[in-house]
């Protein structure tokens, strides 16, 4: 018998790997994606010509692509798609990218590769994606079968989205994006993990504080992420604790106007050392635990210092600090649970303590340190660049209660936590990492998250100048951001601690005064309105106006001087 043909039936169940791309991004909750596309993205491009409900910002450089999510993401809590361009874009986006792990910010980055086996001929622009992207990444992986698209995405999207959260990479084959398979593209998990200690725990917890002859809280970014404002300050309350705000300030982690807060730690051991040498106890809630910057033979924490830990990221538990309690669990739930405990354990008397110990944080708490720091406050002398402190006090007294500040001026904005007032957890956003250039093209991001409230970015001209070309994209978006560029013509901090550590006062390289720099003609040519700012009722009328603004951005440059 004669062999007969097989009859093929056509598959009609079929799609293409960018559309499934983007049909598995939409149904895991990303409604943005910010990218800067080259040819081997162009599947992508092309594909949402016909998803619109996938908004699309472009940024003009991939470190500006990746800060601009970020702030996008730490504002709305979203997880968020971000495309770069091959080996030399993802080169671009590193920087970035590792601000990201370090502030634990959703997001999946993707690259366009050249098609699997051109790869081999080592055409222009490629690289092995993976090996660059794994240091600053929780995940990364290339997509080497069409069928394996969707189990990739809904993997990167999961491990991105379960605390610690953090950046993930998915490096795209040009020939997986175009070609055509059926394929399942499956469901989203999502791992909860807002989780609270056993009894047992929270008893040990309650009575280790109230066996404390004086205790101190120390506030962390966890308390912002689970949304625990409230449950933090009741806590305070109800200890009657002093509560400082972690060394790194990069958010709202605790109310300023609270009775307890006292302020802000920074990274000067000496100094972090001596404000907690009267504590027995440091209560750490979602915090680092006394992260610095520059080498001190000075040990921070005093030995008689003991530590207790709440929150999810247990790589810093005992990481420098070894913790007598350190509780895994979610900030909220912790201490939802915690409060009714201690206040069983500390009965009347603790309520007596604690309201004694609050009336007399009165008179030095942070609300106190304000009001005293602004009576101080002289006035600006005509005729000379503008002193950054009296500027950082206008500001904020000039702003609408419900603004967002984005910060990242380093010299010039080292007292902003000395009167701007966090009064939610989305009304301070500031660098992680130290790694500047993110502050212009965050405050971009943050602005899209959160449309109703006025977006205030004050960044140094040395930070700006990282990241210049995000004005653009907030000019493209029409975006009411204000940015205020302190202007100071050079790396102040540099400066000072080329003095400082090496008693050198002749600096070279890190002067902006030959030429001078003209920010706001920049500006303007980004097509953003901009003035130069060099005296206080300029700067007051300016501002003003710029706050006033509702259909495009601002930009301030405001000389001020080096301090």
């Amino acid at each position: 018998m004669p062999d007969t043909p097989m009859t093929t039936k056509a598959v009609t169940n079929t799609i293409t790997g960018r559309d499934a791309f983007l049909r598995v991004l939409s149904d895991e909750g990303v409604v943005k994606m910010f990218g800067n596309p080259g040819t081997t993205e162009l599947p992508i491009m092309h594909a949402l010509s016909s998803a619109p409900k996938m908004g699309y910002v472009l940024g003009l450089q991939e470190a500006v692509v990746i800060a601009m999510a970020d702030g996008y993401a730490r504002a709305s809590g979203k997880l968020v798609s971000c495309n770069v361009h091959v080996a030399p874009g993802l080169g671009n986006a590193i920087g970035s990218i590792y601000t990201s792990l370090m502030s634990g910010t959703a997001m999946i980055v993707t690259a366009g590769q050249q098609e699997q086996g051109h790869g081999l001929t080592e055409p222009l622009l490629y690289a092995p994606l993976v090996p660059i992207a794994e240091p600053v990444v929780k995940w990364a992986v290339e997509v080497n079968r069409i069928e394996d698209l969707p189990r990739i995405l809904r993997r990167a999207a999961k491990v991105a989205t379960t605390a610690p959260t953090g950046p993930v990479f998915i490096s795209l084959p040009g020939d997986i994006l175009n070609n055509e398979a059926a394929i399942d593209l499956a469901e989203r998990t999502r791992v909860d993990t807002a989780v609270r200690p056993s009894d047992a725990a929270l008893e040990q917890l309650g009575k280790r504080l109230l066996s404390a002859r004086n205790a101190v809280m120390l506030a962390g970014p966890e308390i912002a992420d689970s949304d625990a404002f409230a449950e933090a300050a009741e806590l305070a309350e109800t200890l009657g604790v002093p509560v400082w705000h972690q060394t790194v300030g990069y958010g709202a982690h605790f109310p300023s106007e609270h009775a307890c807060y006292m302020g802000a730690l920074n990274r000067d051991q000496k100094r972090v050392r001596s404000i907690l040498s009267p504590y027995d106890l440091m209560l750490c809630v979602g915090s680092d635990v006394l992260q610095m910057s520059v080498w001190s033979e000075v040990e921070p924490l005093p030995e008689t210092t003991k530590v207790a830990m709440i929150g999810l990221r247990d790589w810093e538990m005992g990481k420098n600090f070894p913790a007598e309690i350190a509780l895994r669990a979610d900030v909220k739930e912790t201490l939802k649970a915690l409060i009714p405990v201690v206040k069983k354990l500390g009965g009347a008397a603790l309520a007596e303590k604690a309201k004694t110990s609050i009336a007399a944080l009165a008179p030095k708490n942070w609300s106190a340190q304000r009001a005293q720091r602004l009576k101080a406050l002289a006035p600006p002398a005509a005729g000379q660049p503008l002193p950054p402190e009296w500027l950082m006090a206008r500001l904020t007294e000039a702003l609408p209660k419900d603004a967002i500040v984005v910060e990242e001026g380093l010299t010039s904005t080292m007292t902003l936590p000395n009167y701007l007032a966090y009064r939610d957890r989305k009304s301070f956003f500031g660098n992680v990492s130290g790694g500047i250039g993110w502050g212009i093209a965050a405050a971009v991001g943050i602005q899209i998250a959160e449309p109703t409230r006025k977006v205030v970015a004050v960044i140094g001209d040395g930070s700006a100048m990282y990241s210049i070309t995000a004005l653009w994209s907030a000019a493209n978006q029409k975006l009411p951001v204000v940015f205020v560029i302190t202007n100071n013509e050079g790396y102040q901090i540099l400066k000072n601690r080329l003095k400082l550590f090496h008693g050198n006062d002749t600096p070279i390289g890190m002067d902006f005064n030959d030429p001078p720099m003209n920010i706001t003609k920049i500006a303007e040519g980004f097509g953003v309105t901009a003035e130069r700012v060099t005296t206080a009722d300029g700067f007051d009328a300016a501002l003003k106006k710029a706050l006033a603004k509702t259909d495009g951005p601002t930009l301030l440059e405001v000389m001020v001087k080096k301090v």
